[in-house]
């Protein structure tokens, strides 16, 4: 395999396993700079898949193509509602945002498989025809070299989730809401002074969480495999978590962080077929993508600064 060919592959690769990871961490951002620690995108992530998954099998014979956007729809929203447990059980209970976040990857689990046993009659959901399917990305993909790089047979998901990251940085860097949304994570006793619902913002950066870790669940699902199972997210919302951490929660970050283990997803992929690593047992490949996170986290979580306020119940009229 030659260098461009090599690079024509992974590119592509890299760009579809970094959609799904950008999008729920970009939901883990929202979330924690609201000051709610939200472990539980892997449960929201699986939640979202599902629904996709499912939708999309349902309405798929009378509405054809246009059914795995709807399907991504309709994850968005389940991942939002979803999420509401987790924003009610430490916003207003002010219990452990980790055990919560957990109970939501465990409930998650079960409930999906509980789901589809009863709509399919199997633990998993029917395969859909009409995933989201690779193309060329019109006028970019006639750009000479580059076009072939980055633009032909690509979905399209991962571009729009590129944009998408962008607007988030506007959002929370430039706007009154994302103001109020730091202020909130960061100091609220003085936001609550300032008149800012301190429960109010963390409800939004909770259910925004759920909605962004649904849309990842969705476009994985509808992107890389042809059913939902069990083992369709298999860990790719503790991924996001990493990359929320080695991004600095900052949506620039994520996203260059979302991409760089893209890149080790699909290193892992086609690793085996360059001549220095194609000895090396398989398994070595698929651990690959993991053994990179824990790496990362080791050599750049220590020079990262979370909220001040992440993870701690808020008691309105402290200060």
């Amino acid at each position: 395999m030659g260098i461009m060919d090599f690079i024509s592959i992974i590119i592509p690769l890299t760009l579809a396993a970094a959609a799904p990871i950008i999008s729920a961490s970009l939901g883990g951002l929202f979330s924690e700079r609201s000051g709610v620690v939200n472990i539980g995108l892997e449960g929201l992530m699986m939640i979202g898949a599902f629904t996709a998954a499912t939708v999309t099998v349902l309405i798929e014979s009378s509405l054809g193509a246009i059914s795995p956007w709807i399907g991504i729809f309709a994850g968005i929203i389940a991942g939002g509602l979803m999420s509401i447990i987790h924003a009610y059980v430490s916003i207003n209970l002010k219990a452990d945002q980790v055990i919560s976040g957990t109970a939501i990857n465990l409930l998650a689990g079960g409930i999906t498989i509980y789901l589809a046993q009863i709509i399919f009659n199997q633990q998993r959901t029917k395969a859909f025809l009409y995933g989201i399917k690779k193309q060329n990305i019109p006028v970019f993909a006639k750009l000479p070299v580059l076009g072939k790089m980055f633009f032909s047979s690509v979905h399209i998901t991962s571009y729009i989730v590129i944009i998408i990251a962008f607007i988030v940085w506007y959002v929370v860097y430039q706007t009154p809401f994302g103001l109020r949304l730091r202020a909130v994570g960061e100091h609220p006793g003085a936001a609550d002074s300032m008149g800012i619902n301190v429960y109010k913002m963390r409800y939004i950066g909770v259910i925004l969480s759920g909605m962004f870790a649904g849309m990842g669940g969705s476009i994985m699902v509808l992107t890389q495999d042809i059913q939902y199972t069990y083992a369709t997210i298999h860990g790719t919302g503790f991924i996001a978590l990493a990359a929320l951490i080695f991004g600095k929660w900052h949506p620039i970050g994520v996203l260059g962080a979302g991409i760089f283990f893209g890149f080790s997803q699909a290193l892992g992929v086609v690793a085996y077929q360059m001549p220095l690593l194609k000895n090396l047992p398989q398994e070595f490949f698929w651990a690959f993508p993991y053994i990179l996170t824990i790496i990362a986290l080791v050599v750049f979580s220590g020079r990262s600064v979370a909220p001040r306020a992440v993870g701690k119940p808020y008691e309105k009229g402290e200060r």
